[in-house]
């Protein structure tokens, strides 16, 4: 069963910046892509950014330049750096192995809030 839990969220104002983690039990997480989704109210989840197992990012247009995906194997975590935030990053963010979503299932995610 793998477990995932993510923290690190909060409030934050415009321009503002948060770290969020995600640790990932089972061994799932050292194979596979890992991902950072988030889903604000009233929207579907999206894939904001994604990580292979080798280390190389993908980012979603909306946050590139501003976020940065990495991940610790050692640790079986998963980090986002998120900088120069803007009210329309407010969602509740999730990390999953890219590709095996329907299969693991999601945590609780981690409320992030830009707002002054």
């Amino acid at each position: 069963q793998v477990q995932l839990v993510e923290s690190g969220g909060g409030l934050v104002q415009p321009g503002g910046s948060l770290r969020l983690s995600c640790a990932a039990s089972g061994s799932i997480f050292s194979r596979n892509a890992m991902g950072w989704y988030r889903q604000a109210p009233g929207k579907k989840r999206e894939l904001v950014a994604a990580i292979t197992s080798g280390g190389s990012p993908n980012y979603a247009d909306s946050v590139k330049g501003r976020f940065t995906i990495s991940r610790d194997n050692a640790k079986n975590t998963v980090y986002l750096q998120m900088n120069s935030l803007k009210p329309e990053d407010t969602a509740v963010y999730y990390c999953n192995a890219v590709g095996w979503e329907s299969r693991t299932g999601w945590g609780q995610g981690t409320q992030v809030t830009v707002s002054s």
